[in-house]
Parts: C-alpha cells; sequence; structure tokens
C-alpha cells in the first residue's frame, strides 16, 4: 500500500487508522470518505483466512459507489528492495499493457481501465520526453487454451463468484525507471531499470456497473464545441469552450491602485506616525545642540 501510494504521490492520501471496511457488504463508508476528500477512486487492503493478501480497488462517481474489482497478492517486492534511482514523484508514467485478454476479457478490460485510471492523472496534450521518467508494465501469464476464443465471456449475473477466476491467467505489474543514453542519433536508446515494486496478481471478487450511473458517468454534453464556438458572432473574441461543452469568458480588468487597497488599521503601519517619530528625533537633537552652544 505504501509503495503504491509512492507511485501516485502527491495525489494521494493515506488512512492511517484500521478501519473495518467491507466494500462488497456495505460500501457506505467510501461514500463518506468520496464526499469528505473528493476521491474518485480508493484501494481497501484486506486479509482474511478466506481471502488473505487482499486489495481492491473501488472506483467512485458523484460520491457513490461505481465499480469494484478485488484481487489477491500472490507475490511481491517492495520499491526499497530495489537499489536503483527512483522516479521523480508528480511525474506520469508510461503505461504498457501487454495481452489481447485487456482488450477482450470483460474482467482484464475493468482491471485494464481501473489501472488506467489510478496512475493516469491529469490528463494532458503534450509531454517532453525527457519528463517521462518510469514506464508501468502490466502483462499476464500464458493464456489457457480455454481463453482462446473470443467469444469466452464470464457470466454478468456471478459478479461475485470467485470459481470462474481460477481459470484466468495472473496478472504482473513491473515498474522501471527510464534511461535515455546517447545512440548516435536523434533518437536516443533506451534502457530500463528496475524500480519496483514488483507485484503478482490474481484476479478474486468483482463487482460492475450499475447501467444508469454507468450512463451517467459516461455522458458527454450534446452541443458540439464547434456548433458553440459558431454561434459566439462577433463575442468569441474572449471566449472559449471547455471540453464539457460549457462556455467561459475572460474579463480583462484595468490596472489598480494598490494605494488606495483597504487594509488592517495597525499603528504601526501608519505612514503619519513614522514621520511623527522622525519629527520628534529632530527636535530632540536641535534642543542637545542648544544646550551645548549655551553652556
Amino acid at each position: 500500500m505504501k509503495d503504491l501510494m509512492a507511485l501516485k504521490r502527491p495525489n494521494a492520501i493515506s488512512f492511517s487508522k484500521k478501519n473495518v471496511v467491507r466494500p462488497f457488504e456495505d460500501a457506505s463508508s467510501l461514500d463518506f470518505w468520496s464526499q469528505k476528500n473528493d476521491a474518485g477512486l480508493f484501494i481497501v487492503g484486506q486479509s482474511t483466512k478466506k481471502r488473505p493478501d487482499g486489495l481492491v480497488f473501488v472506483r467512485m462517481f458523484d460520491n457513490r459507489v461505481l465499480d469494484m474489482c478485488e484481487i489477491g497478492v500472490e507475490g511481491y517486492q517492495a520499491m526499497s528492495e530495489f537499489k536503483t534511482p527512483k522516479s521523480t514523484p508528480g511525474h506520469k508514467p508510461l503505461m504498457h499493457f501487454a495481452s489481447e485478454l485487456f482488450d477482450t476479457h470483460p474482467r482484464f478490460q475493468q482491471l485494464k481501465s481501473m489501472l488506467m485510471d489510478f496512475f493516469n492523472g491529469e490528463e494532458i496534450d503534450s509531454i517532453c520526453l525527457p519528463g517521462i521518467e518510469h514506464v508501468i508494465s502490466v502483462t499476464l501469464a500464458p493464456t489457457p487454451s480455454s481463453l482462446n476464443s473470443a467469444t469466452t465471456r464470464l457470466d454478468p449475473s456471478s459478479s461475485k463468484n470467485e470459481d470462474d477466476t481460477k481459470s484466468l491467467p495472473k496478472i504482473h505489474i513491473r515498474t522501471y525507471t527510464i534511461k535515455l543514453l546517447a545512440s548516435g542519433t536523434r533518437i536516443p536508446r533506451v534502457e530500463l531499470v528496475p524500480m519496483g515494486p514488483s507485484l503478482d496478481l490474481v484476479l478474486r471478487r468483482h463487482q460492475d456497473p450499475d447501467a444508469e450511473v454507468l450512463k451517467q458517468a459516461m455522458r458527454r454534453p450534446k452541443l458540439k464545441k464547434q456548433d458553440v464556438e459558431k454561434g459566439l458572432g462577433k463575442k468569441r473574441k474572449n471566449m472559449e469552450v471547455d471540453e464539457m461543452g460549457d462556455l467561459r469568458g475572460r474579463i480583462h480588468v484595468a490596472k489598480q491602485d494598490l494605494g488606495r487597497l483597504q487594509t488592517r488599521k495597525m499603528k504601526g503601519l501608519k505612514a503619519g506616525q513614522s514621520e511623527d517619530v522622525n519629527m520628534s528625533d529632530a527636535e530632540e537633537d536641535g534642543r542637545s545642540t542648544k544646550r551645548q552652544k549655551s553652556g
């Protein structure tokens, strides 16, 4: 849990108290924490006799649980075990998914979406090449022959049944730092250095999103951005439309006179008082010179 938070720092909050949370039985506490911390995704660590070393990814929408995916940790190497340089906190990683099941199997599609939401962070249009410092590789064990068919699907009604996941391949997550070396050409030579953590996972329970809630979460504005901009006419100069279709305007304010700005009335900040002090000092100096001359 600490290593996963290290990969998300500074966009993560760690809950130090050991709260009894059972997301699949009662998710009311997660709804409360989502509203309190403005969080869109949780990772809950649990370990029981039946399901040891488990992690539950919980995705939220409108402070309500959207969907959940539970995975079991069967192999783990901490980041501290790798005596190699680490990436800078806050940098976006490259995500690499190496299996066709991430695009065809519903369980792996959900896990891929969860991991993308967890590590993606803020969406950007471009990135500088030296700003790419690490890559997170997600691979699968050899695919069983029963899953080679594109028509293989899980039964949606058995969303919490773990018997369906026993035949699924294991998931391997590896993290590497990127070294850009000279290659004699414009394109640098890239080397990957293990950074940690290293995880071997298996799929367990999951909960699909409700159809109506998912429809609201995936909703996009009906009005196209180009149509809004065309309808602005002459007022289009200082106006723009964001990705959600909302019209935003820019207002230009004249230069303000900060000398008339109202501040707290403190005696030490009054200009007249400092001048009075200087005048009194000058008068005292004048009186002392007159006494010396009279003496």
